[in-house]
């Protein structure tokens, strides 16, 4: 590989949703999946995720950016992402602004974005004004420091990994 077509290289690698919700999960977890080490392919609950994804609002359209694949978005530019959750959680909103962030970056009008929880039959909607533009462009900038880092941020507390698939990576023998 090129240094040029190295991604780390640079410290400017293109974010995604999900480096957004790695970043906000586990550092650590970002700062592995951006070189390349992918345990969620085994894992039950990302698998379950799809399933999930694929078979909750069946009239949707991805909108992949590259970067970034959006579940979907409606009339007025309104992102709608699903989760296989049950719960809320700071990533899931995170990952959201980021979308809105991309869109606008390319010339979107953005109104928002919605969270759908379709286990619980739960929304949460995502405000996008100036602070959650902010909000976005720092969690980009953190994303790309950390995955500019030359070491691996500190695991966090084994409480905190459950049901991580990165768990037995960072916390095996």
């Amino acid at each position: 590989m090129s240094p040029s077509a190295d991604p780390l290289s640079d410290g400017a690698a293109p974010v995604g949703g999900v480096h957004i919700t790695y970043l906000v999960h586990c550092p650590r977890q970002l700062w592995l999946y951006a070189r390349g080490y992918r345990p969620e392919q085994r894992s039950d609950l990302v698998a379950f995720g799809e399933v999930v994804n694929e078979t909750t609002f069946p009239r949707r359209r991805d909108v992949d950016l590259g970067e970034a694949k959006i579940d979907w978005v409606t009339t007025g530019a309104v992102v709608h992402e699903t989760k296989s959750s049950r719960a809320p959680a700071p990533a899931h909103s995170a990952q959201v602004r980021h979308y809105c962030l991309l869109l606008e970056r390319r010339g979107v009008n953005v109104r928002g974005g919605v969270v759908h929880y379709p286990l619980v039959r739960r929304t949460v909607d995502v405000l996008w004004d100036d602070d959650a533009r902010t909000r976005a462009e720092d969690a980009e900038a953190d994303a790309q420091a950390v995955i500019a880092a030359a070491t691996a941020p500190e695991r966090l507390t084994r409480d905190q990994c459950r049901g991580c698939s990165y768990l037995d990576y960072c916390w095996g023998d």
